[in-house]
Protein backbone atom coordinates (compact mmCIF):
# COMPACT_ATOMS: atom_id res chain seq x y z
CA UNK A 1 0.00 0.00 0.00
CA UNK A 2 2.91 2.33 0.78
CA UNK A 3 4.26 1.72 -2.74
CA UNK A 4 0.93 2.76 -4.29
CA UNK A 5 0.79 5.84 -2.07
CA UNK A 6 4.30 6.90 -3.10
CA UNK A 7 3.48 6.32 -6.78
CA UNK A 8 0.40 8.58 -6.61
CA UNK A 9 1.84 11.11 -4.16
CA UNK A 10 -0.71 10.62 -1.38
CA UNK A 11 -0.65 9.05 2.09
CA UNK A 12 -1.09 5.32 2.75
CA UNK A 13 -4.24 6.22 4.71
CA UNK A 14 -5.70 7.88 1.60
CA UNK A 15 -5.03 4.69 -0.40
CA UNK A 16 -6.71 2.62 2.32
CA UNK A 17 -9.74 4.92 2.35
CA UNK A 18 -9.97 4.76 -1.45
CA UNK A 19 -10.22 0.97 -1.29
CA UNK A 20 -12.95 1.25 1.36
CA UNK A 21 -14.90 3.64 -0.88
CA UNK A 22 -14.59 6.34 1.80
CA UNK A 23 -16.40 9.53 0.74
CA UNK A 24 -13.50 11.65 1.97
CA UNK A 25 -11.46 10.57 -1.10
CA UNK A 26 -12.34 12.41 -4.29
CA UNK A 27 -13.24 10.53 -7.44
CA UNK A 28 -10.21 11.99 -9.22
CA UNK A 29 -7.84 10.77 -6.48
CA UNK A 30 -9.51 7.37 -6.35
CA UNK A 31 -9.12 7.04 -10.13
CA UNK A 32 -5.40 7.88 -9.91
CA UNK A 33 -4.98 5.32 -7.12
CA UNK A 34 -6.72 2.57 -9.09
CA UNK A 35 -4.59 3.34 -12.15
CA UNK A 36 -1.50 3.00 -9.95
CA UNK A 37 -2.82 -0.28 -8.58
CA UNK A 38 -3.09 -1.67 -12.12
CA UNK A 39 0.31 -0.35 -13.14
CA UNK A 40 2.07 -1.79 -10.09
CA UNK A 41 0.16 -5.07 -9.93
CA UNK A 42 -0.99 -4.31 -6.39
CA UNK A 43 -3.80 -6.41 -4.87
CA UNK A 44 -5.74 -5.31 -1.80
CA UNK A 45 -5.28 -7.76 1.05
CA UNK A 46 -8.77 -8.44 2.42
CA UNK A 47 -7.39 -10.71 5.12
CA UNK A 48 -4.98 -8.18 6.65
CA UNK A 49 -7.49 -6.68 9.03
CA UNK A 50 -8.74 -9.99 10.37
CA UNK A 51 -5.72 -12.29 10.43
CA UNK A 52 -3.11 -11.08 12.88
CA UNK A 53 -0.91 -14.07 12.04
CA UNK A 54 -0.98 -13.10 8.36
CA UNK A 55 -1.54 -16.78 7.58
CA UNK A 56 -4.59 -17.70 5.50
CA UNK A 57 -4.20 -21.48 5.77
CA UNK A 58 -4.93 -22.23 2.11
CA UNK A 59 -3.29 -22.46 -1.28
CA UNK A 60 -5.03 -21.61 -4.55
CA UNK A 61 -5.04 -23.65 -7.74
CA UNK A 62 -6.52 -22.67 -11.10
CA UNK A 63 -7.53 -25.28 -13.70
CA UNK A 64 -9.06 -24.68 -17.14
CA UNK A 65 -11.82 -27.27 -16.81
CA UNK A 66 -13.70 -28.98 -13.99
CA UNK A 67 -15.24 -31.74 -16.16
CA UNK A 68 -11.88 -33.02 -17.40
CA UNK A 69 -10.68 -36.13 -15.57
CA UNK A 70 -7.03 -35.17 -16.13
CA UNK A 71 -7.38 -31.91 -14.23
CA UNK A 72 -9.47 -33.68 -11.59
CA UNK A 73 -6.55 -36.05 -11.07
CA UNK A 74 -4.19 -33.07 -10.83
CA UNK A 75 -6.40 -31.49 -8.15
CA UNK A 76 -6.47 -34.81 -6.28
CA UNK A 77 -2.68 -34.94 -6.37
CA UNK A 78 -2.51 -31.46 -4.84
CA UNK A 79 -5.01 -32.35 -2.13
CA UNK A 80 -3.19 -35.57 -1.20
CA UNK A 81 0.13 -33.75 -0.93
CA UNK A 82 -1.44 -31.16 1.39
CA UNK A 83 -2.81 -33.79 3.78
CA UNK A 84 -1.59 -33.29 7.36
CA UNK A 85 0.01 -29.93 6.47
CA UNK A 86 -2.82 -27.80 7.83
CA UNK A 87 -3.30 -26.23 4.41
CA UNK A 88 -6.50 -26.43 2.38
CA UNK A 89 -7.03 -26.17 -1.38
CA UNK A 90 -9.16 -23.44 -2.97
CA UNK A 91 -9.88 -24.33 -6.61
CA UNK A 92 -10.72 -21.91 -9.43
CA UNK A 93 -11.98 -22.65 -12.98
CA UNK A 94 -10.69 -20.51 -15.88
CA UNK A 95 -12.50 -22.06 -18.88
CA UNK A 96 -9.25 -21.68 -20.89
CA UNK A 97 -9.66 -17.86 -20.82
CA UNK A 98 -6.67 -15.71 -19.83
CA UNK A 99 -8.97 -12.83 -18.88
CA UNK A 100 -10.95 -15.04 -16.52
CA UNK A 101 -7.72 -16.38 -15.08
CA UNK A 102 -6.60 -12.80 -14.38
CA UNK A 103 -9.79 -12.06 -12.44
CA UNK A 104 -9.48 -15.27 -10.46
CA UNK A 105 -5.84 -14.56 -9.62
CA UNK A 106 -6.86 -11.14 -8.29
CA UNK A 107 -9.73 -12.63 -6.27
CA UNK A 108 -7.46 -15.31 -4.81
CA UNK A 109 -4.65 -12.89 -3.98
CA UNK A 110 -7.05 -10.58 -2.15
CA UNK A 111 -7.38 -13.35 0.43
CA UNK A 112 -3.64 -13.94 0.67
CA UNK A 113 -3.11 -17.64 -0.15
CA UNK A 114 0.13 -19.21 1.02
CA UNK A 115 0.92 -20.03 -2.61
CA UNK A 116 -0.74 -20.51 -5.98
CA UNK A 117 -0.66 -23.28 -8.61
CA UNK A 118 -1.52 -22.38 -12.21
CA UNK A 119 -2.27 -24.49 -15.26
CA UNK A 120 -0.06 -23.44 -18.16
CA UNK A 121 2.40 -20.62 -18.61
CA UNK A 122 0.42 -18.11 -20.69
CA UNK A 123 -1.00 -15.24 -18.61
CA UNK A 124 -1.99 -11.61 -19.11
CA UNK A 125 0.63 -8.98 -18.31
CA UNK A 126 -1.48 -7.75 -15.38
CA UNK A 127 -1.75 -11.28 -13.99
CA UNK A 128 2.04 -11.65 -14.15
CA UNK A 129 2.52 -8.32 -12.37
CA UNK A 130 0.12 -9.31 -9.60
CA UNK A 131 1.84 -12.65 -9.11
CA UNK A 132 5.26 -11.01 -9.12
CA UNK A 133 4.18 -8.54 -6.43
CA UNK A 134 2.38 -11.14 -4.30
CA UNK A 135 5.56 -12.45 -2.68
CA UNK A 136 4.30 -16.04 -2.52
CA UNK A 137 5.43 -19.24 -4.28
CA UNK A 138 3.94 -19.70 -7.74
CA UNK A 139 3.98 -23.05 -9.57
CA UNK A 140 3.04 -23.29 -13.26
CA UNK A 141 2.01 -26.76 -14.44
CA UNK A 142 1.16 -28.87 -17.49
CA UNK A 143 3.73 -27.25 -19.78
CA UNK A 144 7.21 -25.69 -19.83
CA UNK A 145 6.80 -21.89 -20.12
CA UNK A 146 9.41 -19.91 -22.01
CA UNK A 147 9.49 -17.36 -19.17
CA UNK A 148 8.57 -19.06 -15.89
CA UNK A 149 7.19 -16.88 -13.12
CA UNK A 150 8.69 -19.03 -10.38
CA UNK A 151 8.53 -22.85 -10.24
CA UNK A 152 7.41 -25.22 -13.01
CA UNK A 153 6.06 -28.79 -12.91
CA UNK A 154 5.25 -29.99 -16.41
CA UNK A 155 6.33 -31.44 -19.74
CA UNK A 156 6.67 -30.41 -23.38
CA UNK A 157 3.32 -30.89 -25.13
CA UNK A 158 5.07 -30.37 -28.45
CA UNK A 159 7.60 -33.14 -27.80
CA UNK A 160 4.91 -35.48 -26.49
CA UNK A 161 2.89 -35.11 -29.71
CA UNK A 162 6.10 -35.50 -31.70
CA UNK A 163 6.72 -38.82 -29.95
CA UNK A 164 3.22 -40.00 -30.93
CA UNK A 165 3.79 -39.07 -34.59
CA UNK A 166 7.18 -40.81 -34.69
CA UNK A 167 5.80 -43.93 -33.02
CA UNK A 168 2.97 -44.26 -35.53
CA UNK A 169 5.27 -43.44 -38.44
CA UNK A 170 7.54 -46.29 -37.34
CA UNK A 171 4.54 -48.59 -37.75
CA UNK A 172 4.19 -47.59 -41.39
CA UNK A 173 1.68 -44.72 -41.30
CA UNK A 174 2.47 -41.98 -43.82
CA UNK A 175 -0.57 -39.77 -44.40
CA UNK A 176 -1.23 -37.99 -41.10
CA UNK A 177 -4.11 -35.73 -40.13
CA UNK A 178 -4.64 -33.62 -37.01
CA UNK A 179 -7.73 -32.28 -35.20
CA UNK A 180 -7.38 -29.30 -32.84
CA UNK A 181 -9.21 -26.19 -31.63
CA UNK A 182 -9.91 -22.95 -33.51
CA UNK A 183 -8.28 -20.55 -31.02
CA UNK A 184 -4.91 -20.17 -29.37
CA UNK A 185 -6.35 -19.78 -25.87
CA UNK A 186 -5.56 -23.45 -25.20
CA UNK A 187 -1.78 -23.03 -25.31
CA UNK A 188 -1.17 -26.71 -24.66
CA UNK A 189 -3.34 -27.59 -27.66
CA UNK A 190 -1.41 -25.09 -29.79
CA UNK A 191 1.86 -26.69 -28.68
CA UNK A 192 0.59 -30.15 -29.62
CA UNK A 193 -0.42 -28.89 -33.05
CA UNK A 194 3.03 -27.33 -33.53
CA UNK A 195 4.72 -30.57 -32.50
CA UNK A 196 2.59 -32.49 -34.99
CA UNK A 197 3.29 -30.16 -37.92
CA UNK A 198 7.01 -29.93 -37.20
CA UNK A 199 7.47 -33.68 -36.89
CA UNK A 200 5.47 -34.57 -39.98
CA UNK A 201 7.65 -32.16 -41.95
CA UNK A 202 10.88 -33.49 -40.41
CA UNK A 203 9.92 -37.04 -41.35
CA UNK A 204 9.29 -35.99 -44.96
CA UNK A 205 5.60 -36.87 -44.79
CA UNK A 206 4.43 -33.76 -46.59
CA UNK A 207 2.63 -30.77 -45.07
CA UNK A 208 0.45 -31.75 -42.13
CA UNK A 209 -3.26 -32.12 -42.78
CA UNK A 210 -4.53 -30.09 -39.84
CA UNK A 211 -8.13 -29.09 -39.09
CA UNK A 212 -9.08 -26.42 -36.53
CA UNK A 213 -12.57 -27.06 -35.28
CA UNK A 214 -14.40 -25.81 -32.19
CA UNK A 215 -13.41 -23.56 -29.30
CA UNK A 216 -11.32 -25.41 -26.69
CA UNK A 217 -11.99 -27.66 -24.95
CA UNK A 218 -13.14 -29.60 -28.02
CA UNK A 219 -16.13 -31.83 -27.25
CA UNK A 220 -16.88 -35.34 -28.47
CA UNK A 221 -19.46 -33.94 -30.88
CA UNK A 222 -16.95 -31.48 -32.32
CA UNK A 223 -14.42 -34.28 -32.72
CA UNK A 224 -16.97 -36.10 -34.86
CA UNK A 225 -17.70 -33.03 -36.97
CA UNK A 226 -14.00 -32.30 -37.38
CA UNK A 227 -13.07 -35.70 -38.77
CA UNK A 228 -15.82 -35.39 -41.36
CA UNK A 229 -14.33 -32.06 -42.51
CA UNK A 230 -10.81 -33.49 -42.53
CA UNK A 231 -11.72 -36.56 -44.60
CA UNK A 232 -13.77 -34.50 -47.04
CA UNK A 233 -10.65 -32.46 -47.73
CA UNK A 234 -8.09 -35.28 -47.57
CA UNK A 235 -9.98 -38.56 -48.15
CA UNK A 236 -6.77 -40.64 -48.39
CA UNK A 237 -5.67 -39.81 -44.83
CA UNK A 238 -4.46 -42.93 -43.00
CA UNK A 239 -4.27 -41.80 -39.37
CA UNK A 240 -5.74 -38.83 -37.48
CA UNK A 241 -4.19 -37.48 -34.27
CA UNK A 242 -6.53 -35.54 -31.97
CA UNK A 243 -5.76 -32.87 -29.38
CA UNK A 244 -7.47 -34.95 -26.68
CA UNK A 245 -9.02 -38.35 -26.09
CA UNK A 246 -12.51 -36.81 -25.97
CA UNK A 247 -12.24 -35.46 -29.51
CA UNK A 248 -10.72 -38.79 -30.59
CA UNK A 249 -13.67 -40.68 -29.10
CA UNK A 250 -16.10 -38.40 -30.94
CA UNK A 251 -14.21 -38.98 -34.19
CA UNK A 252 -14.36 -42.75 -33.73
CA UNK A 253 -18.11 -42.69 -33.02
CA UNK A 254 -18.75 -40.57 -36.14
CA UNK A 255 -16.73 -42.97 -38.26
CA UNK A 256 -18.81 -45.87 -36.94
CA UNK A 257 -22.03 -44.00 -37.76
CA UNK A 258 -20.79 -43.58 -41.33
CA UNK A 259 -19.85 -47.24 -41.69
CA UNK A 260 -16.11 -46.63 -41.53
CA UNK A 261 -14.01 -49.13 -39.62
CA UNK A 262 -11.38 -48.02 -37.09
CA UNK A 263 -8.52 -48.76 -37.60
CA UNK A 264 -9.10 -50.72 -40.83
CA UNK A 265 -10.36 -47.72 -42.85
CA UNK A 266 -8.94 -44.90 -40.74
CA UNK A 267 -6.73 -44.98 -37.62
CA UNK A 268 -7.34 -42.49 -34.80
CA UNK A 269 -5.26 -41.46 -31.78
CA UNK A 270 -5.84 -39.07 -28.87
CA UNK A 271 -3.93 -37.36 -26.09
CA UNK A 272 -4.26 -37.57 -22.31
CA UNK A 273 -5.15 -41.22 -21.62
CA UNK A 274 -8.60 -40.44 -20.20
CA UNK A 275 -10.49 -43.34 -18.66
CA UNK A 276 -12.77 -43.51 -21.70
CA UNK A 277 -9.82 -44.25 -23.99
CA UNK A 278 -9.17 -47.65 -22.39
CA UNK A 279 -12.76 -48.86 -22.13
CA UNK A 280 -14.29 -47.79 -25.46
CA UNK A 281 -14.24 -50.03 -28.54
CA UNK A 282 -11.88 -49.81 -30.20
CA UNK A 283 -9.67 -48.64 -27.34
CA UNK A 284 -7.78 -45.45 -28.17
CA UNK A 285 -4.06 -45.05 -28.75
CA UNK A 286 -2.96 -42.02 -26.76
CA UNK A 287 -0.30 -40.18 -24.77
CA UNK A 288 -0.30 -41.01 -21.08
CA UNK A 289 0.73 -38.18 -18.74
CA UNK A 290 1.08 -38.52 -14.97
CA UNK A 291 -1.76 -36.07 -14.21
CA UNK A 292 -1.90 -37.01 -10.53
CA UNK A 293 1.87 -36.66 -10.29
CA UNK A 294 1.71 -33.15 -11.76
CA UNK A 295 -0.58 -32.05 -8.94
CA UNK A 296 1.35 -33.83 -6.22
CA UNK A 297 4.73 -32.57 -7.40
CA UNK A 298 3.37 -29.02 -7.76
CA UNK A 299 2.13 -29.07 -4.16
CA UNK A 300 5.41 -30.57 -2.92
CA UNK A 301 7.37 -27.89 -4.75
CA UNK A 302 5.17 -25.21 -3.22
CA UNK A 303 5.51 -26.68 0.28
CA UNK A 304 9.30 -26.83 -0.11
CA UNK A 305 9.33 -23.17 -1.13
CA UNK A 306 7.21 -22.19 1.88
CA UNK A 307 9.56 -24.05 4.20
CA UNK A 308 12.63 -22.47 2.63
CA UNK A 309 11.09 -18.99 2.90
CA UNK A 310 13.33 -16.20 1.65
CA UNK A 311 16.05 -18.74 0.88
CA UNK A 312 13.91 -20.51 -1.73
CA UNK A 313 15.35 -20.51 -5.24
CA UNK A 314 13.14 -19.66 -8.20
CA UNK A 315 12.68 -20.94 -11.74
CA UNK A 316 13.06 -24.59 -10.74
CA UNK A 317 11.66 -27.01 -13.35
CA UNK A 318 10.36 -30.46 -12.45
CA UNK A 319 9.85 -32.59 -15.57
CA UNK A 320 6.91 -35.00 -15.66
CA UNK A 321 7.17 -38.19 -17.71
CA UNK A 322 4.85 -39.17 -20.56
CA UNK A 323 4.58 -42.18 -22.85
CA UNK A 324 2.72 -43.50 -25.88
CA UNK A 325 0.05 -46.08 -25.08
CA UNK A 326 -0.68 -48.16 -28.20
CA UNK A 327 -4.20 -49.58 -28.40
CA UNK A 328 -6.68 -50.92 -30.93
CA UNK A 329 -7.51 -47.65 -32.71
CA UNK A 330 -4.14 -47.65 -34.54
CA UNK A 331 -3.42 -51.39 -34.68
CA UNK A 332 -2.13 -51.98 -38.23
CA UNK A 333 -2.52 -55.72 -37.88
CA UNK A 334 -6.28 -55.15 -38.05
CA UNK A 335 -5.96 -53.74 -41.56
Amino acid sequence: MAEVAKYVGVSAMTVSRAFRQDASVSEETRKRIMEAVDALGYVLDLSAGSLSSRRSGFIAALVPSINNSNFSDTARGITDALENTGLQLLLGYTDYAAEKEEKLIEAMLRRRPEGIILTGGSHTERARRMLDKAGIPVVETWEIPEEPINHVVGFSNSEAMSLLVRTLASQGYRRFGYIGGTTARDTRGSQRRSGFLKTVEELGLGPGRAISFGVPPITMEQGGQAIVSLLERWPDTEVVLCVSDLSAFGAIMECKRRGMRVPEDIAIAGFGDYEISSICHPSITTINVDCYGIGRQAAVRLLDALQAGSEASGDEITLISYKVVLRESTDRSAR
